[in-house]
């Protein structure tokens, strides 16, 4: 194309048209304003009259179910953390919030607030309040203040009903490679990462690999994520239908394709199911919707099962109604695997959820509510958007499917959002490699034939596109043996010979190191082996941070994100146990510049820092349980010894935490238009000094 000349303007001969449409456009006043959700009209004839047809509940209940759909979504969360801090923080819901809640509604009925009777040890609770209620009780408004503040902190996590399922019918152990292929947002990825840190190991063995095709949503992802501080998850950004092989390292120093344990696939859906969060979908509903995604949903599930090592688990997911969807996607699969996947049946393992069963039998209709028993009556124009493969079983065929085993969730129910779940165990070979080496014994191939094998599998414009590709993301550099940094950390902290240094990481080649990350040995070998050909949007847990002090041995701090994963290896030296009275003191101090002093606290505190040289050092604070048999409630924090004085790091959210569960006030952070609020303008950093938005926002980009 040739260099434009001098004064040329871009559609030039159309601009007296654009200023004549500009001077004759209609009035501002005159112009359809956007309608707020409270206007919009929850009716769709069509809506109604295709899910009436296709039977999804008794005719019965029809009624209820489309009145129930036509009403406001209740709010739902879940406790997360140690078994002694999530115990902790449910008596602080039960015993104290709901039951303030309740007694604040005097004459009238009170809300609604329960826990889930499906979800283990009620740490997920529903709460029917609107928006009004919360604005207009200073109870309620309270708690609503409870659940942004400790969502932040990680110890909550607000999340629909329904989207607790499909995890929980996973069975997570702490040993699986989990893959969840459409991640984002990301709240059930982080119900998976505290399923796999069920057991309390400091770094399990297992991971979490999340992944979600939109660049933009990965980083959503990344966020909740974050807040569980866990060293066993990774986050990638490929296309879940073509997610390219990845590679693991033998302990011969070989390598072999990862087979994943346990994979979710929550795939992209029409989202019916959802109305009644999302009232504007009554409007834009229509049949096709489902007939589109149908595909998709397919080549994902599809990938999904070649990636599934043998007697692993699949869970399919959707928040839609349409069988489409739903059945016909795992009846398409089940056929085209010929017996090497089977559905599970998992009613038993949620007592207590209304369901109803998956749908045996189904009509497909086109756009125009043409409904069609078989393919063979499909009007020829209907034939490229409706196939063959979305049609039922035969009737003869469909005990051999058992697709009853899938679980319907509908809102009249359990009054949530609708739902369908599927559980699909790999039993026998479903690749070609898989068959292969069902007869025979394969030696261990090497990198290059495994992605030579692999490449003549992929579509033509996935090789073309793999080989072409270099992404441009901070590179993951991983701890040498000999890493000179390492030796002055390891000496200072007394840190024991059995952590592994080399999963340590820093997000530059060259020049100061100014953060340090942990991950677990099977994502930093998941890293290694395969950075080359995916696209790793962030992984590792901050476990040190440069902090350049003249007083202080070691150059690098603890970080509270890392702390819980490095604590066991870390020297006794360089611990402190904390008395309640004491640790209190130190949350409520909110001016880093003026520090507690070591002589105002107690001889405790006293004794034990006498000769603890000035830095990092770590709090521990001991709580007994009041169930003898439990456990005591522990909690690690990272802290800081000056020459004359002791402080702690924490953000303004885990101060609010920490002194909820220590029962100290924190009426100064609460912020309610019921009464006035304490003025404070001084704000608690997350590190020494004062609170700079711009240098943390720089940290997390290191």
């Amino acid at each position: 194309m040739g260099r434009r000349k001098a004064g040329f303007r871009k559609n030039h001969f159309f601009s007296h048209q654009k200023r004549h449409q500009k001077d004759n456009a209609v009035p501002p006043q005159q112009k359809d304003e956007r309608k707020p959700y409270n206007d919009i009209i929850r009716e769709n004839e069509k809506f109604i009259e295709y899910y009436r047809k296709q039977g999804v509940c008794k005719p019965e209940e029809f009624d209820q179910f489309i009145a129930t759909l036509k009403t406001d979504l209740p709010s739902t969360f879940r406790i997360t953390g140690s078994k002694a801090v999530s115990k902790k923080m449910l008596g602080v819901v039960e015993g104290e919030l709901i039951k303030e809640c309740v007694q604040q509604s005097g004459d009238e009925k009170p809300p609604n607030m329960f826990p889930l009777p499906w979800y283990p040890d009620k740490l997920a609770w529903q709460l029917e309040l609107t928006r009004k209620d919360i604005r207009s009780n200073e109870a309620y408004y309270k708690l609503h203040n409870f659940l942004i503040s400790e969502t932040e902190h990680g110890t909550i996590s607000r999340q629909e009903t329904v989207s607790m399922i499909p995890p929980l019918v996973l069975d997570v152990q702490p040993h699986h490679k989990i893959l969840d292929m459409c991640a984002a947002p990301g709240s059930k990825t982080a119900q998976l990462l505290e399923l796999l840190h069920q057991n309390e190991e400091p770094i399990p063995t297992g991971y979490v690999l999340a992944n979600d095709v939109d660049n933009k949503r990965c980083y959503m992802l990344v966020h909740q994520a974050k807040r569980l501080n866990s060293p066993c998850v990774a986050v990638i950004n490929h296309d879940s239908a073509m997610l390219p092989n990845m590679f693991e390292t033998l302990p011969d120093g070989g390598t072999q394709q990862v087979q994943f344990d346990r994979i979710l696939c929550d795939v992209p859906c029409s989202g019916d199911g959802t109305l009644r969060k999302n009232p504007d979908i009554w409007m834009k509903w229509t049949p096709a919707n489902a007939l589109n995604l149908h595909g998709i949903q397919y080549r994902i599930l599809r990938r999904a099962a070649e990636l599934l090592t043998m007697e692993g688990r699949i869970v399919y997911s959707t928040c839609s109604l349409n069988p489409v969807e739903n059945e016909a996607v795992i009846h398409r699969m089940l056929v085209e695997a010929n017996g090497a996947l089977e559905l599970v049946d998992v009613s038993r393992s949620l007592p207590g959820l209304k369901y109803t069963p998956g749908m045996t039998s189904w009509q497909v209709s086109s756009r125009n509510l043409e409904f069609y028993k078989t393919f063979d009556e499909v009007d020829e124009k209907w034939t490229t958007t409706i196939r063959p493969q979305m049609y039922p079983p035969k009737e003869e065929d469909k005990s051999k499917y058992h697709l009853e085993r899938c679980i319907r969730i509908l809102p009249h129910q359990q009054n949530t959002g609708a739902f369908f779940v599927a559980v699909l165990q790999k039993v026998g070979a479903f690749t070609s490699k898989e068959k292969k080496t069902e007869g025979e014994n394969l030696e261990t191939q090497n990198v290059e034939s495994n992605k030579r094998e692999f490449d003549e599998r992929l579509p033509q414009n996935q090789r073309k596109r793999r080989r072409k590709d270099i992404y441009r993301e901070d590179p993951y550099v991983f701890f040498k043996e000999d890493e000179p940094i390492w030796t002055d950390i390891k000496e200072f902290y007394h840190i024991s010979d059995k952590f592994d240094a080399q999963c340590l990481l820093t997000r530059c080649h060259e020049g100061k190191k100014k953060n340090i990350y942990l991950t677990s040995a099977g994502i930093k070998d998941l890293v290694v082996t395969n950075q080359s050909t995916i696209k790793f949007i962030n992984t590792g847990v901050k476990a040190f941070v440069r902090c350049d002090n003249k007083n202080m041995k070691c150059a690098f701090r603890i970080a509270n994100d890392g702390l819980e994963s490095i604590y066991p290896y870390i020297g006794t030296c360089r611990k402190v146990n904390i008395p309640n009275e004491d640790l209190i003191v130190l949350l409520t101090n909110n001016n880093p510049q003026k520090s507690p002093q070591i002589s105002e606290l107690s001889q405790s505190i006293q004794d034990q820092v006498e000769h603890l040289s000035a830095g990092s050092c770590v709090l521990i604070y001991t709580e007994k349980a009041e169930n003898s048999k439990d456990a005591p409630m522990q909690i690690h924090i990272s802290g800081w010894r000056g020459t004359t004085s002791l402080r702690c790091y924490t953000t303004q959210h885990s101060t609010v935490h920490l002194l909820r569960l220590l029962g100290g006030d924190i009426s100064k952070y609460d912020i309610s238009k019921f009464k006035k609020k304490i003025e404070d303008d001084e704000e608690i950093p997350e590190s020494g000094g004062t609170l700079n938005p711009a240098k943390d926002k720089n940290e997390q980009n290191e």
